[in-house]
């Protein structure tokens, strides 16, 4: 064959394919595909809206592709928002996709207040038409009514009981004269700019069944898992005679702080039975103040416990542990104890005593999780009493007895899925290694043993 004719030939095939690759497909065998077939929001409280998410429309075929209409079908009245490929509207018409090529719809949800005081569940879809084929997107949110609180002062004995969750928007103080009792099995969400400030009295009241939840206010994924998205609980120089059964106290800057001695010669904070986890810097820190704790679970904090500028403390029976994960690295003891400031300029006495305890950090990160430091020539007396931790030295200022540098064996250690159980294994060294401090129950309101020995920890093995 001749070169000329050759040269036809090819441009003529070249043009070909080049004139179907720029034409539409008009077939009703086109197809498409999406990223995903169902978006899910969780728990979405009413009036507060949800994160946007979004799915993606590919053309899968070699030319080019008309879609008729992307449509919301609840249209403007659905408690769903679309922004499709850039553009806020409940339908866009006549959209064109390359070979190959691929639209973005985001998604959001809000959601109106209504009577119910149940979680409820609202849906929509998203239909895609393209030549007259109709495929669909569907479209699912969890909601629930709520108190909501906006810089809410509370100026008078006030009790909050289990109806409806509170979400608390730019922060909650407790005045010097007023208390605050939350009872049992209520759930307390916090948006980014709002901390609880109590300058009077806190008083939770959980149970081993309805615990009391303190947490950040977005429930969706990833923001429900990210440390720092709420500031924590503040217990300020006149705050007193505070009381903390079985709260669970999550993803906040710091945990809880307390400054100062109750005014009353009274415990500051008692916790008991508590959670403090993932918390982005500490989960309790005590600055010249008065902290009682049992029972306690403080975790994968960047730090869990810090106690400094001198104080009274007591921990009995709590598990203070951290692993590095996505979001925290471990690089700090987790128990940090000093009788100075923060500038190493002030000192005060010291009194902190440790019983049944385990502290313990991951791996090589840290030889020493327990750090003690003095200054000065103020009393300082800090005491460790049937505690497993992880130390390469006993420090030289602290007293101890029957010291234990053995891994605890917990449950269960999982820093990629960051999912931690910190119930004791078979076998583990903390079992029975305690002793009886007439404690009745574990955190999860097990029997513990009574008049022997008793296993280190917030848990006790059944």
């Amino acid at each position: 064959m001749h070169k000329p004719l050759l040269l036809i030939l090819s441009l003529i095939i070249f043009f070909i394919f080049s004139c179907k690759k720029d034409s539409f497909i008009t077939s009703s065998d086109a197809s498409i595909n999406f990223s995903t077939d169902t978006i899910y929001f969780d728990t979405v409280f009413v009036s507060t809206g949800s994160i946007t998410q979004s799915v993606k429309i590919i053309n899968t075929n070699n030319q080019k592709l008309l879609l008729n209409d992307v449509k919301l079908m609840g249209g403007s009245n659905s408690v769903f928002k679309i922004n499709i490929d850039g553009n806020s509207t409940a339908e866009a018409d006549n959209i064109e996709l390359e070979p190959n090529d691929s639209i973005y719809v985001f998604v959001s949800v809000l959601i109106n207040p209504n009577n119910s005081s149940l979680a409820f569940i609202l849906q929509d879809s998203i239909q895609v038409s393209f030549n007259g084929n109709h495929r669909y997107i569907q479209l699912q949110a969890y909601g629930q009514n709520a108190h909501f609180l906006n810089k809410k002062e509370i100026s008078t004995n006030t009790t909050w009981p289990n109806d409806l969750p509170y979400v608390i928007l730019g922060g909650l103080q407790i005045d010097s004269n007023a208390s605050l009792t939350i009872q049992q099995g209520c759930k307390v969400y916090f948006r980014a700019n709002a901390p609880l400030i109590v300058d009077g009295t806190l008083n939770v009241q959980g149970a081993d069944t309805a615990r009391v939840y303190f947490l950040g206010d977005r429930l969706d994924y990833p923001y429900s898992t990210f440390p720092g998205s709420w500031p924590g609980i503040i217990f300020m120089a006149s705050s007193k005679d505070n009381v903390m059964q079985f709260a669970v106290i999550e993803n906040a800057y710091e945990g809880v702080v307390a400054g100062n001695l109750s005014t009353d010669g009274n415990p500051k904070l008692a916790l008991s039975d508590c959670v403090i986890s993932n918390i982005y810097d500490a989960g309790i820190i005590g600055a010249q103040t008065n902290i009682i704790a049992q029972n306690c679970l403080v975790s994968n904090c960047g730090r869990n416990i810090v106690l400094g500028y001198g104080g009274v403390y007591s921990f009995t029976n709590c598990t203070v542990a951290s692993y590095s994960n996505n979001y925290i690295s471990h690089t700090s003891p987790v128990l940090n104890i000093s009788n100075y400031d923060s500038s190493g300029a002030l000192t005060a006495d010291m009194n902190a005593n440790f019983v049944n305890c385990i502290f313990w950090g991951n791996g090589d990160t840290l030889t020493n999780e327990v750090a003690v430091s003095k200054q000065g020539s103020n009393i300082f007396n800090v005491t460790f009493s049937s505690c497993l931790w992880k130390v390469a030295n006993i420090p030289a200022n602290a007293s101890s007895s029957n010291m234990l540098d053995v891994d605890p064996m917990f449950d269960s250690v999982n820093n990629q899925s960051m999912y931690y159980d910190f119930h004791l294994k078979s076998g583990s060294p903390a079992i029975d290694a305690g002793i009886f401090t007439g404690i009745p129950f574990d955190l999860d309101g097990n029997p513990r043993a009574v008049g022997s020995a008793t296993d280190l920890g917030c848990y006790e093995k059944q």
